[in-house]
């Protein structure tokens, strides 16, 4: 423990205490405490200048020992496995820490340190709690720096205060990558490709180790060579180191084991992320994927005979590897510039859709490829609301392949037009660039992007984060409002279009037929009125019938007489106006004016016979046949009139 301030402050002979002040905790030692401080005050007086000074001194050694003391944790029992099976080096530390039985005081967190030789390939750090019960506690972990050490360091916060003589069992878990270096770096297609791991055979650690097991287990029981510290027992793909006792704190020894691996070597050197999010009930995903074989380089040709004939050539290269995708993408996609790749298989599961994707061309050590893969997701199943408050939860990065490394990672998460008041919630440190603007059909204003960046991934990030947004969903009608304002300006302009006239020069043919047009247009006007007052004399008469008002009578057929003067003539003036234009519709008019005056003729004589009927002059039973006749006739000549006016 450092001491960042130290201070004496002297009250005086009066009030005969220290105070020391360590790194903010005060401890007081007050007068009453100490013998030697009760004389009388003369001989205070007279014996601080000499003695007083050493008590001074005394009680600051006495305070300051209090103030430092510290938790004093010792590792009490330590088993490593560290996993080389794949081409990461998964490296898992089960811990008994202890707080001694000696310490004065509890301890709340943790010292981890990381290998030197390891700590740049970090790619994930995990602690828990072993419990009895299987349940694992996850405890909170940072970076920090220790005064004096170069590296890096985490401080781990324990679920609960270890008090002096208290024992926690802890599962340490960190991820490298990039480690496994092959060795030879150039294979030939037939060749097997070994790799070298150089690690440290003791648990690095700030603190003492009493017992300790180091475990590696590799990927194939074919070991060049390894190191041999305390006589390591071997059997099959395994070697157990230790146990090890009385380890000192920061203890290093190369660990080194150059063995067969033939697992993919595949590493994912840039991935963008697009998630592209609708309200209207879909989420969209594409995911642009530049993969690369980071094994040994393929040496000398490859002959796709051989690769294809036995089994064993390039054991190495990668054929095909699944992605697991969420059990609800539907409308998948797998492409490369090139177009479609039909190379691979959609298998829908219980809980997942499994891909399985395989490249034009295997991925030996050195070869890389480009691929894009997409789908679309309901919205319902990761976008949550209440009210105008919105949150979204989405995985950060997705499976790509068993054992994934990620170098790097680009996401972007397209939110509605309008969306406001951006906040991300991420379970690890992530980079955020600044928001940017995306632009796609029926955008005023642009959708807002969040940008965000993160190297060096492994499976063990592959967690959810969550956006929160407010959207008010006012703004969801603006699209749809778009579409019918865009198609009615469409149909004004084409109606606008239509009915102007653009030409320069006149068209007298043009105009001659709108000038027949408007007159043919007035001339069924006026026949339809003329029938009209057919049917206006019918009713009187009718009336008449029934009051044997003669005065009725008469006034209804005089009326008919000067409108259907006045209609006739007014035809006839458009008739002759149709002569005039030389249009065949004169012909078709002057038939109507014919037929129209039979018609006129068969209402009269309908009139003349009803007045004989009312006076006495004629019998019910011939009027009612005569009046048969007469509307017969009417009917069959009012019926060719239509005809000729639809003609027209």
């Amino acid at each position: 423990m450092s001491i960042q301030d130290l201070k004496i402050i002297s009250e005086g002979a009066d009030s005969g205490h220290v105070q020391t002040s360590l790194t903010g905790r005060s401890f007081i030692c007050h007068q009453s405490t100490i013998p030697q401080l009760r004389d009388a005050n003369a001989m205070r007086r007279s014996a601080w200048p000499t003695m007083g000074l050493h008590l001074v001194h005394f009680l600051l050694f006495l305070c300051l020992g209090r103030a430092l003391a510290a938790p004093e944790l010792i590792n009490e029992d330590v088993k490593r496995t560290v996993d080389l099976g794949t081409h990461l080096a998964k490296v898992t530390a089960e811990i008994s820490l202890a707080n001694s039985a000696g310490s004065s005081a509890s301890a709340t967190s943790f010292l981890l340190a990381l290998d030197p030789g390891l700590e740049s390939h970090l790619a994930y750090l995990g602690a828990q709690v072993k419990a009895e019960e299987e349940e694992e506690n996850t405890l909170e972990v940072k970076e920090t720096k220790v005064k004096g050490k170069s590296g890096k360091f985490f401080t781990v916060k324990l679920p609960s205060p270890l008090p002096p003589g208290g024992k926690i069992r802890l599962s340490i878990e960190t991820v490298f990558t990039h480690v496994l270096q092959p060795y030879p770096t150039h294979i030939s297609q037939a060749e097997k490709q070994f790799v070298v791991f150089e690690g440290n055979h003791y648990f690095y650690s700030p603190y003492v180790t009493k017992t300790q097991t180091t475990r590696v287990k590799l990927a194939s029981r074919n070991i060049e060579n390894y190191t041999k510290l305390g006589n390591p027992s071997r059997s099959e793909d395994m070697i157990e180191y230790g146990p090890f006792k009385d380890v000192s704190p920061y203890s290093e020894d190369t660990l080194k084991i150059h063995y067969e691996n033939n697992s993919p070597f595949l590493t994912i050197t840039s991935m963008i992320r697009v998630i592209e999010v609708s309200h209207w009930g879909n989420i969209a995903v594409e995911e642009t994927v530049d993969l690369r074989h980071t094994g040994a380089v393929l040496k000398g040709p490859f002959s796709r005979y051989d690769y294809q004939r036995q089994p064993d050539s390039g054991i190495s290269s990668v054929k095909s590897f699944k992605t697991i995708l969420p059990a609800a993408a539907q409308d998948v996609y797998y492409r490369d510039e090139i177009g479609n790749i039909s190379t691979s298989h959609l298998l829908v599961l219980d809980d997942s859709v499994e891909m399985e994707i395989r490249p034009r061309f295997p991925l030996f050590g050195g070869w890389k490829t480009h691929y894009m893969i997409g789908y679309n997701l309901p919205s319902y199943e990761y976008l949550f609301n209440l009210g105008d408050q919105y949150a979204l939860k989405m995985r950060f990065i997705d499976h790509v392949f068993d054992e994934q490394v990620t170098d790097s990672l680009t996401v972007k998460i397209i939110l509605p037009e309008g969306a406001k008041n951006i906040h991300v919630d991420s379970p690890y440190e992530i980079s955020r660039a600044p928001d940017e603007l995306h632009y796609t059909y029926l955008d005023t204003f642009g959708r807002p992007v969040i940008v965000a960046h993160k190297s060096n991934l492994v499976e063990q990030h592959i967690q959810d984060i969550v956006v929160h947004y407010t959207f008010n969903k006012i703004l969801m009608l603006q699209e749809p409002l778009l579409v019918v304002g865009a198609f009615y300006i469409l149909f004004f302009t084409v109606i606008l279009y239509v009915r102007l006239d653009f030409s320069i020069t006149k068209d007298p043919a043009a105009e001659a037929r709108m000038k027949v047009a408007c007159i043919t247009e007035q001339v069924l006007t006026g026949v339809n009125k003329r029938l009209c007052l057919y049917r206006l004399f019918d009713e009187a008469v009718n009336k008449y019938k029934q009051s044997r008002d003669i005065s009725a009578l008469n006034s209804g057929k005089k009326s008919l007489e000067v409108e259907h003067k006045a209609l006739t003539n007014e035809i006839a003036s458009l008739q002759s106006k149709l002569k005039m234009e030389g249009s065949d519709l004169c012909d078709k008019v002057s038939e109507i004016q014919k037929l129209d005056s039979h018609v006129k003729e068969l209402v009269l004589k309908s009139s003349l016979e009803a007045e004989r009927l009312v006076v006495g002059k004629l019998k019910k039973d011939t009027y009612i046949e005569n009046e048969k006749i007469h509307s017969s006739k009417r009917q069959e000549l009012i019926s060719k009139i239509d005809n000729i006016l639809d003609a027209l």
